[in-house]
């Protein structure tokens, strides 16, 4: 009797653990979260280069508009899932037509920060020429914010107390 519930408990044990490794793969997969960032600036890649970013984007992403980007701007959106899609506006000057491109790219599952150049992605770059993953610039440090410290170990002050 006694063997058998142990063989029951192992059972159930094995597929507890199972059941969670499943979830945690599926929630690797479906859930992992991205900060997606969008730039209207000038980009060169591999020789070619374009100098004159449209006047104006606008990037909707599930229907609602996540950034009105002017030429030199940047936006951002967050993003759960690997598969992206947005939606964009574009207008090459001020007072032009409207165009409208509709975009869908898998996003990389080592970057959390991910860069999009928008008139890189529109003019037909690889994903190398519009894609970079984003880096945050290091606060710099002044010396008014350094603190200087002349006893790294706390002794200054301290008698001895130690007669020899």
């Amino acid at each position: 009797m006694k063997n058998k519930i142990t063989k029951r408990m192992l059972l159930f044990r094995c597929g507890t653990i199972a059941l969670l490794l499943l979830i945690a793969g599926l929630m690797f997969i479906v859930g992992r979260g991205h900060t997606v960032y969008f730039d209207n600036k000038k980009v060169s890649y591999d020789g070619k280069s374009i100098d004159t970013p449209p006047y104006r984007i606008d990037v909707y992403v599930n229907d609602e508009r996540v950034a009105k980007l002017s030429a030199g701007d940047r936006g951002m959106c967050s993003w759960m899932g690997q598969d992206f899609r947005m939606r964009m506006e574009i207008t090459k000057e001020k007072g032009g037509k409207k165009q409208i491109a509709n975009v869908a790219l898998k996003i990389p599952y080592n970057m959390d920060g991910i860069v999009l150049n928008l008139p890189a992605l529109l003019a037909g770059f690889p994903q190398d020429g519009y894609l970079t993953e984003f880096v945050p610039a290091p606060a710099e440090v002044t010396a008014e914010d350094e603190e200087i410290v002349t006893d790294e170990f706390g002794l200054e002050g301290l008698d001895d107390g130690m007669e020899e």
